[in-house]
């Protein structure tokens, strides 16, 4: 019989590349680790993994398990969870993954709203952008995902369960004493001279998309994920941006002058979960309690 315990050690030992890697990312000693690696392929009747020195690699039959160790795992949290729940068990675990404007607006209305609600659910919380928090999802390392798309990224969720949170405006920022700080609106071509801060890479190509759709490509002179930097280097007078409206919130604005732009250009900010996971009903409740944050 294959047991959960001995997928997670194989999934760690193959994500981490030795067995020495895996025992320190599993708080546990290598001799543990290659205990439970040994019982795994008695238990499999093949070989799973070849050590070469201080390497490992996964043979063919351990790539297969590793393969589906992922969903393994996602349905046997799944069902500890329901069950738990069935039995009157009033607790639950959440492991949360959002992008960094979703982590200081949406995020801290939804939780504060789950645990007055469900005092005994506990939710961790990690940081990454999309796509990158989507794969943690199908990786089976997080339970929910806050993620945002553009419009050109259609169909790269068919395979997860999608609540749609809200649509997010992106707006310009300029400095306070820049030629259209008092326009209220500008064309994104009206900025075409100007030099760039970007933000994520995602972030990144859609300014791209956007700009070359008015008939010019951004000289883009500096990219930071931290939404603070963006508006001190516009207010130094160092660059304009365009960011989501969904990030001002999260900072003070400082010497700068937001203006909307036109054409529009909005991301979709959604909650992701794995079918599997949608009906636990701390996952279910953290969602809902998502969407009702969106909507304040």
């Amino acid at each position: 019989m294959i047991e959960a315990r001995h997928l997670r050690v194989l999934r760690t030992v193959a994500a981490t590349g030795s067995f020495s890697a895996a025992a320190r990312e599993l708080g546990c000693t290598q001799p543990a680790v290659s205990q439970q690696m040994k019982t795994l392929e008695s238990s499999a009747g093949t070989p799973l993994i070849v050590r070469t020195g201080r390497e490992t690699r996964l043979t063919e039959a351990g790539e297969v398990l590793v393969r589906h160790a992922t969903g393994i795992l996602a349905g046997l949290t799944a069902a500890e969870e329901e069950m738990a729940a069935i039995a009157g068990l009033r607790a639950g675990r959440v492991r949360l993954v959002s992008f960094p404007s979703g982590s200081s607006t949406l995020v801290p209305a939804a939780l504060a709203a789950l645990r007055a609600a469900h005092p005994g659910t506990r939710v961790s919380l990690v940081e990454a952008e999309p796509p990158a928090s989507a794969a943690l999802l199908r990786d089976g390392d997080c339970d929910v995902a806050l993620a945002f798309r553009y419009g050109g990224s259609a169909g790269e969720w068919d395979d997860l369960v999608v609540r749609p949170l809200l649509v997010d405006r992106l707006v310009a920022v300029v400095p306070d004493g820049h030629r259209l700080a008092d326009t209220g609106t500008v064309r994104l071509g009206e900025l075409a001279d100007e030099p760039w801060i970007a933000g994520c890479p995602r972030c990144r190509g859609q300014l791209v998309d956007a700009c070359e759709e008015s008939g010019f490509t951004p000289r883009i002179d500096f990219a930071t994920d931290d939404y603070p930097a963006v508006i001190g280097l516009v207010a130094a007078g160092l660059g304009v941006a365009m960011l989501p409206e969904l990030a001002l919130e999260s900072v003070r604005p400082k010497g700068v002058r937001t203006l909307a732009v036109e054409p529009s250009v909005r991301r979709e900010i959604v909650a992701l979960t794995l079918p599997d996971l949608a009906s636990v009903p701390a996952v279910a409740a953290t969602l809902d309690q998502l969407v009702l944050a969106a909507a304040r």
